[in-house]
């Protein structure tokens, strides 16, 4: 479900969280027809899955419009996909859940549809940092879900949690960490200028990025495992041959919870918040029913469901939402978080990969 590193986390959540039900909204500007309906594009899998469940039926039976899911492939072939698809003015979706990085790459484009925030009152409350602008102020992208990255451990070979990502340079742990293998989706640059550096804007310029590429360089004797596959790292934390390293918060959770040595940290420098968007395609002829649907997506109690179905973090303050201490602590945190500079990563790409191949991981 994230823009580089594929789906296949939310598989180990199926049938987690407790029963909850969506509050049945009235939506009096739409009229009630069979003839409605509109195609959501998801991210595949698991995910896909638990919408289909947990949230498109109710959202049919508060707005009389039917959901067409669709799987959306990983990383950016999906944008690809609507790009191409665009310019023949067709929409294989009408509203799709999208990468921050892709959000950005087609904004460049051109691609979305504005959003009328007058008719997206619930939109309101999500996250100032979730809202997509065009640089004329459109929206572009109204937050879907966000999750995060943290600091892991196993309980057995670190009986007490650090409190800092500075941990992960500790010469102690030399050949014990597990890092995930991109620039793009392991987040590391801004771990790194959070760290050390005062914060994200440090990469401001280009030589604020090479003075986090070295310091990132320093850890590179801790690493036992720079991973893709994600059950990989995820087995070897359970079994402590890779004690230390970074995961999802969410299923680092439900692994405790099934009583596995491991434990999921907010460091002091916050974890690392990742997010989707939803946008609508230029070329979709339903506009009007998108807007329905987002502004529905956008409530608390739809929120709350989907921290509780999902696993994902609501977009929205948590004192909007009914999610208990407990819940809301399952898949988020009230630290301020460390947010990606999708920025660099739609900008730089190409010197960003070429950098990470050249100090980090080659």
């Amino acid at each position: 479900m994230r823009n580089s590193a594929g789906v296949g986390r939310r598989t180990v959540l199926a049938g987690a969280g407790a029963l909850a039900a969506a509050a049945t909204v009235g939506f009096p500007g739409i009229v009630r027809a069979q003839a409605k309906s509109l195609k959501v594009g998801v991210y595949g899998g698991y995910f896909k899955d638990s919408f289909d469940k947990h949230i498109f039926p109710d959202f049919t039976k508060a707005t009389g419009i039917a959901v067409e899911s669709v799987a959306e492939p990983t990383g950016e072939a999906w944008l690809v996909q609507l790009e191409q698809a665009a310019r023949a003015r067709q929409a294989p979706a009408d509203v799709s859940m999208m990468s921050q990085v892709a959000i950005l790459k087609g904004m460049a484009a051109d691609l979305w549809a504005p959003f009328d925030m007058g008719r997206l009152p619930n939109a309101a409350k999500v996250k100032p940092h979730l809202i997509n602008k065009y640089p004329d102020g459109r929206v572009a992208g109204v937050g879907a879900v966000s999750w995060y990255i943290t600091l892991v451990t196993n309980t057995k070979a670190y009986p007490q949690a650090p409190d800092s990502w500075a941990a992960l340079w500790d010469p102690a742990n030399k050949d014990k960490l597990g890092l995930l293998a991109l620039v793009s989706n392991s987040f590391l640059l801004e771990v790194t200028a959070a760290t050390f550096f005062g914060g994200t804007k440090h990469l401001d310029t280009e030589q604020g990025q090479l003075d986090c590429f070295k310091k990132l360089a320093e850890l590179k004797k801790n690493v036992k495992l720079w991973y893709r596959d994600e059950a990989q790292f995820e087995a070897a934390l359970k079994s402590g041959e890779i004690p230390m390293g970074q995961y999802y918060h969410d299923v680092t959770g439900l692994a405790a919870a099934d009583g596995h040595p491991v434990r999921s940290t907010f460091p002091k420098e916050g974890g690392i918040t990742d997010s989707g968007s939803w946008a609508v395609t230029k070329a979709s002829k339903a506009g009007d029913l998108a807007h329905v649907f987002v502004d529905y997506m956008c409530q608390p109690s739809i929120q709350a469901l989907l921290s509780r179905k999902v696993g994902t973090a609501p977009t929205i303050d948590r004192a909007a939402t009914d999610l208990t201490d407990k819940e809301f602590a399952s898949v988020s945190s009230d630290l301020p978080p460390i947010i990606p500079r999708y920025d660099l990563y739609q900008t730089k790409s190409d010197w960003l990969n070429q950098k990470w191949t050249e100090m980090i991981v080659g």
